[in-house]
């Protein structure tokens, strides 16, 4: 098998894990995922991300107050501005996306109390041993935001390959104040979002569905 085999088969394999089990992950494991994911490309080499992981205590902690905080209503306050809106084929997608999560979990399209009951799932952190909070400097704006958005993929790729299961969440990002006064991280970094981790429970059917990815022909603008 190629490298480009081996690549493709863990980006195929990887999916949103929305349900898992509570066994924590290895600490050295961790580590290793972090080793892995150092080596993405930065602007400058600036390696703008940063990392507070929980765990145990910790995590519970973190997930007492997001779903504390969620349920009260308290309006969101994230440091990047949210999309505007969603439209065309970003919008579909989207739509489908959340869709066959309700027909996986049983959820009705029109019953919005289950449907709010399911999206509060994210500040449980889906049940979650670890919660990895993902900032970046102020100063470096949009460009350390996107510096940052390749560590994480490259982190839930590590990840996977060791047979452990991600989720990147934005939702998280809503309540920065809040995380950054639980882990007591700096004015001037920029809350960008949450990964939440561990094995998953492959039982559970929110566990059960994948979402479609658009053809290179899509894509692609050829330019001769």
């Amino acid at each position: 098998m190629t490298q480009i085999d081996t690549l493709t088969d863990i980006l195929a394999a990887r999916y949103s894990c929305r349900a898992f089990k509570a066994d924590a992950v290895p600490e050295a494991d961790i580590t290793r995922i972090v080793q892995t994911a150092r080596h993405v490309p930065s602007w400058c080499n600036a390696q703008p991300w940063q990392l507070h992981i929980t765990r145990g205590d910790g995590t519970e902690r973190m997930r007492t107050m997001l779903m504390e905080t969620a349920s009260a209503g308290t309006p969101p306050q994230p440091d990047l501005d949210w999309p505007t809106q969603y439209t065309g084929a970003y919008a579909d997608r989207r739509r489908t996306c959340g869709f066959q999560l309700y027909d996986a979990v049983g959820i009705a399209k029109d019953d919005r109390a289950a449907r709010a009951a399911q999206m509060l799932r994210n500040y449980a952190l889906f049940d979650a041993p670890h919660v990895a909070i993902v900032t970046s400097p102020a100063e470096l704006g949009a460009y350390g935001a996107m510096d940052s958005g390749g560590f994480v993929t490259a982190f839930c790729l590590a990840a996977a390959a060791l047979g452990i299961a991600t989720i990147p969440q934005a939702a998280i990002a809503a309540y920065a104040p809040q995380v950054r006064a639980q882990l007591g991280i700096a004015d001037d970094r920029l809350i960008l979002c949450a990964i939440s981790f561990g094995y998953a429970d492959t039982d559970h059917p929110a566990n059960r569905f994948r979402t479609e990815r658009a053809a290179p022909s899509e894509i692609i603008d050829w330019v001769d």
